[in-house]
């Protein structure tokens, strides 16, 4: 057919071979949706003009293709990566096709038809053409099975309590499989996969008992998943699992994943049983890609919103000391220390490390510190980054941008840091700088009602306190704030943590309304602000509203008619199906009279025009 495309005849038997074919080019022939899980799957028809192949399956960051209609009935495409893996068991495992990247030669419609006669490849073709190809050379061809002769010689340490014969088997019959393959369908499988993050080892509480866990991200050329071990599972494997190392693993459940815990793009998650396997790949692992980083230069975090997952790198300029403080709550010890970092865009923020990862930092001589998966913190205004749960620290990472910056520093970059978006400057009465404006100003300016929020200060006065909901049951655990559930059996259920205890922290959310000399607003307070204002700690006042309710709103009302100076947040959300802007107070000082006069008097300068004389 003039303009067609030729297709790549006879290839769909060299790769199901396990030849590595540069860009075959095949015919589609046909489509099916398999369901199941949030993402759907596409099994594909495809020929090559000799043979039809139906064991071939889509990546699933290519289903966007179909939805356009560019991969309709006949349609011409160059296949630019795939990889091939043989699923189900041994003596009935068929080896599947997996499109990675493709590209459209020539639609459906402009082709018209099938090209050629093709016939149906089996297995028993497979055969044949195995033995007819047996005294050739086989210089070109490229298996895909992960273990070769050297590999079945060698003896990697192996990660269970069994013995290791049926792992082996399995790698040596080839029977790896890609991830984005796995489903709770199939349970005869091994993955070859990259170590992206390990999690810190948690304990967790609830009605079935109490024991640890972990959780690392698992990721290989077709995709990633999460995986998680419990009780004596993830004591056996925590301290073997290493990040960035590459690992062949077998016999985990897999079961729909929770994607409140998870962002990784994948319908499944595992879970570690005393009979998984995990062997660690002492060979070639260039098949499985590195980690990769979608670094976030450090002035941009001031853009992000809290709780944002992010990557970045920076300098340690400073270090700070060892710090050690005792939860009022569960009385449990934690350690921080807190990293500036700074960067080519002359911008510094702060990096909080916390337990062992803070006790053993030791500065090194002001090294470049790479972080992934850190968690974006905002307080009063001032943004900083910390390391949680399944954020991983590199120091002085062998990559382009590290010896970049490297080389920035080392030659006068950092002397001159024009920002730090960690903290806040020195201002007119508040202890901190930002616009003054009256609530009537921000009402006629339309503060918060843009995608980002805004921050004005005003002198204020207190009018009234709200006793109602000025307080809630939260997670005890140091990082999480979240409201837990009350499970009426003296245990408390935080969805966050996915854990139950048998304890709680009181939070408070205290409403206030507050007035200057043009209007009156209600804002918002929260513990840190709230303990500031009234003097006494976030368990003291839930402690006395919920079993003293006279003496609690007793001391709420103790700051009404008194004057302070609020930094506060605005920004536009929806309450039902209304949008309204919400006030909330980032920070309060007390009223400092000298300070405040100060800057009424440039006020009153400015606007009589003094200034211009």
């Amino acid at each position: 057919m003039p303009g067609v495309a030729p297709l790549s005849t006879g290839v769909i038997e060299r790769i199901m071979r396990g030849e590595d074919v540069d860009k075959p080019v095949l015919q589609i022939l046909g489509t099916k949706k398999i369901t199941g899980g949030e993402t759907d799957r596409l099994r594909l028809l495809i020929s090559d003009g000799k043979f039809i192949n139906s064991y071939s399956m889509l990546a699933t960051q290519l289903n966007h293709l179909h939805a356009e209609g560019k991969l309709s009935e006949y349609t011409i495409v160059q296949v630019d990566k795939y990889i091939t893996s043989v699923v189900n068991g041994k003596d009935t495992g068929k080896r599947v096709l997996i499109i990675l990247e493709l590209t459209v030669l020539n639609p459906g419609a402009e082709v018209g038809g099938k090209i050629g006669t093709p016939v149906s490849y089996t297995e028993e073709a497979a055969s044949q053409s195995n033995k007819a190809n047996a005294s050739s050379s086989s210089a070109t061809t490229k298996p895909t099975a992960p273990i070769n002769n050297a590999r079945k010689e060698t003896k990697p340490s192996l990660y269970n309590n069994n013995n290791n014969i049926s792992l082996n088997q399995s790698l040596n019959s080839g029977l790896t499989v890609p991830i984005s393959s796995l489903s709770p369908y199939q349970n005869k499988w091994v993955i070859k996969a990259r170590v992206m993050t390990k999690g810190p080892m948690r304990t967790w509480s609830n009605a079935k008992g109490e024991g640890k866990l972990f959780s690392m991200d698992l990721m290989d050329e077709s995709g990633e998943i999460r995986a998680t071990a419990f009780k004596e599972t993830a004591e056996k494997f925590y301290d073997l699992i290493e990040v960035d190392r590459v690992y062949y693993i077998s016999k985990c459940q897999l079961k729909p994943a929770n994607k409140q815990f998870s962002s990784l793009k994948n319908d499944y998650e595992m879970t570690l049983t005393g009979e998984t396997q995990i062997q660690a790949c002492e060979e070639d692992d260039n098949d499985i890609p590195e980690i990769k980083y979608d670094l976030v230069p450090i002035s941009q975090l001031a853009n992000l919103e809290p709780r944002t997952s992010v990557d970045t790198i920076g300098i340690c300029k400073e270090v700070g000391e060892l710090q050690s403080f005792t939860s009022r709550t569960t009385n449990k010890e934690f350690k921080k220390r807190e990293l500036t970092l700074v960067d080519s865009s002359n911008t510094a923020v702060t990096l909080t490390l916390w337990g062992d990862d803070a006790v053993n930092f030791d500065g090194y001589v002001q090294p470049v510190i790479l972080v992934k998966g850190a968690r974006v913190n905002e307080y009063n205004g001032g943004k900083s980054i910390q390391m949680g749960n399944g954020a991983v620290m590199k120091i002085n990472p062998d990559i382009p941008e590290g010896h970049k910056l490297r080389g920035w520093f080392d030659n006068g970059g950092g002397e001159h840091i024009s920002t730090m978006i960690s903290t806040r400057t020195a201002g007119a009465g508040g202890g901190f700088s930002t616009e003054w404006l009256t609530f009537h100003e921000a009402r006629d300016r339309n503060l918060g009602a843009g995608d980002k929020p805004d921050y004005f200060q005003c002198k204020a006065v207190v009018h009234i306190v709200k006793s109602q909901n000025a307080f809630y049951k939260a997670c005890p655990q140091q990082d999480c704030n979240k409201k837990v559930i009350d499970e009426n059996n003296g245990h408390y259920r935080c969805e966050r943590c996915n854990a139950v205890f048998p304890n709680f922290k009181y939070r408070l959310l205290i409403n206030m309304s507050i007035g200057d000399w043009t209007s009156n607003r209600w804002v918002t307070c929260f513990s840190e602000v709230g303990e500031q204002m009234l003097k006494r700690s976030a368990q003291e006042i839930g402690d006395l509203l919920e079993n003293n309710p006279p003496e609690g709103e007793e001391v709420l009302s103790s700051i009404n008619f008194n004057s302070y100076i609020f930094k506060l947040r605005s920004k536009m959300e929806m309450f039902g199906d209304m949008q309204r802007n919400k006030l909330t107070v980032q920070s309060v000082a007390p009223l400092d009279y000298k300070d405040y006069n100060k800057y009424l008097i440039n006020n009153l300068k400015e606007l009589t025009g003094i200034n211009k004389i």
